[in-house]
């Protein structure tokens, strides 16, 4: 996804992309983006000074490898980091698939609104450049306070922000949403009249992963039926890999918990990220069999993971899951009709 924009913050911006596509160590991205963030602070006088002298690594947040960008990118040059990293880029395996191609959206990503790396525009931005129709924000509620889990009031402020921003990205549609906590009674973590505004609503638990089967499946259950959900998330919460370490399968009843999906008409999440591949392959089978609808969601937390569906799409294939079960396969008014039913 080459910008056409080589100036200094598009520069940044996309070795940040390259470097998350690839699964580079977040810390890495992350300066290359706040490098673009006080680059883009800069009045044009003072980004003439800094040209002048080559001293852009004076400035609070700009280190050598960033400052080298920007001097190359301002002096009409595509940094020589930028080039290493588009001639190492390598297509994300399940990029090929018909499955992926006929994706229209993505129906989980975060934004630095609670743990997520970019801002809302810059995600969004992104989920244009790669082609989708609509994308679904869903920063985290209130309940998982180490991801900035956004109070009533801040999710209220966001979805001004969103729409303001549909206005800006017109034909394509910021969806709003949540991923909210499932409760330990089942319940969910925001209040029920904002969850009634929100175009998606993503289920997931976070807390209490290793409670008996009979408890996590009469939890799964009942934020399954909640009329509000629309999305079951990373239903068992696995880790195979990553800096996180890994972390065993929730113990569930798969039979009722799939069952609840299909019968209250709510999607199961298969959740891209490589180190989750949730749910695992034994588990897809049986919601194919139980007849249940699924969602190919990035669960992105920064704009090059986004690109990552392709992974999931590989998984549906092999377990024999078609585009029309797929519900962000489908075309918007027809999603938005089924997430209000």
């Amino acid at each position: 996804m080459n910008l056409t924009d080589t100036g200094p913050s598009a520069a940044l911006r996309e070795i940040a992309y390259l470097l998350e596509r690839s699964r580079s160590e977040p810390r890495r991205p992350m300066a290359y983006r706040k490098a673009a963030d006080v680059y883009d602070a800069l009045d044009e006088d003072r980004r003439a000074q800094l040209a002048e002298r080559d001293s852009w690594s004076e400035l609070s947040g700009v280190g050598a490898k960033t400052a080298a960008v920007i001097a190359q990118a301002s002096a009409g040059r595509v940094p020589d980091t930028l080039a290493r990293l588009r001639e190492e880029d390598e297509p994300v395996p399940g990029d090929d698939t018909a499955l992926r191609a006929a994706l229209r959206g993505d129906l989980h990503t975060h934004s630095t609104w609670s743990d997520g790396g970019a801002s809302i525009e810059e995600m969004m931005r992104t989920a244009v450049r790669l082609g989708h129709d609509y994308c679904a924000l869903t920063d985290h509620s209130p309940r998982l306070t180490v991801a900035r889990g956004l109070s009533p009031e801040r999710l209220r402020e966001q979805l001004d922000v969103v729409e303001r921003l549909n206005e800006e990205l017109s034909p394509f549609r910021v969806l709003t949403g949540i991923e909210v906590d499932i409760l330990d009674d089942g319940s969910l973590d925001q209040e029920p009249e904002l969850l009634e505004r929100l175009d998606v609503v993503v289920a997931s638990v976070h807390s209490r992963l290793k409670d008996d089967a009979d408890t996590m499946t009469r939890r799964m259950v009942a934020a399954v039926a909640n009329p509000h959900t629309d999305v079951l998330g990373h239903v068992t919460g696995r880790l195979v890999e990553g800096s996180r370490g890994t972390r065993a399968e929730s113990a569930f009843n798969p039979e009722i918990v799939f069952e609840a999906c299909k019968q209250f008409d709510t999607a199961l999440e298969i959740n891209s990220r490589p180190e989750r591949r949730d749910p695992p392959s034994r588990l897809l089978d049986v919601a194919v069999e139980r007849g249940c609808l699924f969602s190919i969601d990035t669960d992105a937390h920064a704009p090059g993971q986004l690109s990552w569906q392709g992974l999931a799409c590989v998984r549906a294939e092999a377990a024999g899951i078609t585009a029309e079960r797929v519900v962000d396969t489908w075309p918007l008014d027809e999603l938005l009709a089924w997430t209000r039913r």
